[in-house]
């Protein structure tokens, strides 16, 4: 495993501050966020945001979310349409990023959008994100801290030893509160669509937009741009082979629980059955299991509602080989 060689900041107001003065000098920094740690950069720097690229090892294709302090910053680059602005009001600060034209005088580098016209922006809900955006004064890009495709962190330790050379700071805000990335919402046509679930979900979202667009849940692997994170059809994915829907293990397999009805459990998600726990344990616990003296990682059924939806979209795409 990587030695954790980058500075361990914490969220006091002068580490903020300094963390703050590495971004604008394009440094990458990660940071808590309520859903994962981000890998933050200057959104308005081409070198910058080609960094979080490199440290990563993500391809060219695969967009970031940048996020801001409020929505007069998201006003100054993407376009904001009655319907973007009621979700603000209602969503914002929170776990849901938008997809939404870019303005034609828009800071942003075209390498932060795949070089699609279009920007996923969001306003997160957490105060070291938070203050460090506002400290800065720049829209900050940042996708999940970890290698691309792995498996995503919940807390400064997990960024630090697996991202820990490649970058100057990580700033230690805690574990994330809800555990899994935003869910990301396509406005940039005239029927909006989830492209990745997350928190917030369809059933939040239809009393305000109407019926969504449907799009196909298994993503193509084109090197074509994508309109949003997430897409890729093994993602999120530990070393070991993991295996969803599992009542018994195998051989030589832990067994990820989840309910009351999980006695035999390595590990349970959420011992009654609470969806909200489960997303926060989720990739804290793939990552410990993933480092015990197993061949393999059987989960046994979470339900398909709520955001149980976005907690098997990760199984899922954890599973992919």
């Amino acid at each position: 495993m990587p030695k954790a060689t980058c500075k361990i900041l914490t969220d006091n107001t002068r580490d903020i501050s300094d963390a703050a003065e590495l971004i604008k000098s394009g440094h990458l920094v990660a940071f808590a966020t309520e859903t994962v740690y981000g890998l933050g950069a200057d959104a308005t720097n081409d070198h910058a945001v080609a960094a979080i690229f490199k440290a990563k090892g993500r391809p060219r294709f695969n967009p970031l979310i940048v996020h801001f302090a409020d929505i007069a910053g998201i006003a100054q680059d993407v376009e904001l349409d009655e319907r973007a602005r009621v979700l603000a009001e209602t969503f914002w600060p929170g776990p849901l990023s938008l997809i939404l034209p870019r303005r034609p005088d828009c800071r942003i580098s075209l390498l932060v959008s795949a070089g699609l016209e279009t920007l996923a922006v969001r306003i997160p809900d957490h105060k070291t994100a938070r203050a460090l955006i506002t400290q800065s004064n720049l829209p900050i890009a940042a996708p999940s801290a970890n290698r691309s495709n792995h498996v995503s962190p919940t807390c400064a330790d997990h960024v630090a030893m697996g991202l820990g050379p490649e970058i100057a700071a990580v700033i230690d805000g805690g574990a994330c509160s809800i555990g899994i990335e935003s869910t990301v919402l396509d406005l940039s046509e005239e029927t909006p669509a989830i492209l990745r679930p997350g928190k917030i979900t369809a059933e939040q979202l239809e009393p305000i937009l109407g019926t969504l667009r449907q799009i196909e849940t298994k993503s193509h692997e084109a090197n074509a741009p994508h309109k949003s994170p997430g897409l890729l059809e093994r993602h999120y994915a530990p070393d070991l082979p993991l295996r969803m829907n599992a009542e018994a293990t195998r051989p030589e397999e832990s067994l990820l629980g989840f309910g009351p009805n999980a006695s035999k459990a390595t590990l349970n998600l959420s011992p009654t059955g609470d969806l909200d726990e489960a997303a926060a344990n989720l990739f804290a616990m793939i990552r410990t299991l993933d480092q015990g003296n197993f061949k393999g990682i059987a989960v046994m059924p979470v339900p398909e509602n709520g955001l149980g939806c976005a907690i098997n979209d990760r199984l899922r795409r954890a599973a992919h080989r």
